[in-house]
């Protein structure tokens, strides 16, 4: 272990193990983030669209109670005759 060539193709060995630790966690990094990226995209996309498709049924649902009450008065006033001017 005291050779001066001991030393040095240890001192490659870890430069070439650390450089592909780097380079690997890097690249992963990378992905992971892309992948967060398309899913947060898509994600907004389809929360929008659901965002849309409710409020268009509780537009039709407040459509539907209106004609709902409308007839409730029309009902009453038939049996109950027209209220007083009280």
């Amino acid at each position: 272990m005291t050779e001066p060539q001991s030393w040095v193709l240890i001192g490659i060995f870890a430069t070439i193990m650390l450089g592909g630790l780097t380079l690997s966690t890097n690249l992963i990094m990378r992905t992971v983030t892309a992948s967060i990226s398309g899913v947060e995209g898509r994600l907004e996309g389809k929360i929008d669209g659901l965002r849309a498709e409710m409020n268009a049924r509780f537009d039709a649902m407040g459509t539907r109670i209106d004609h709902l009450d409308r007839d409730i008065s029309a009902l009453s006033r038939r049996v109950w005759g027209e209220p007083s001017g009280e």
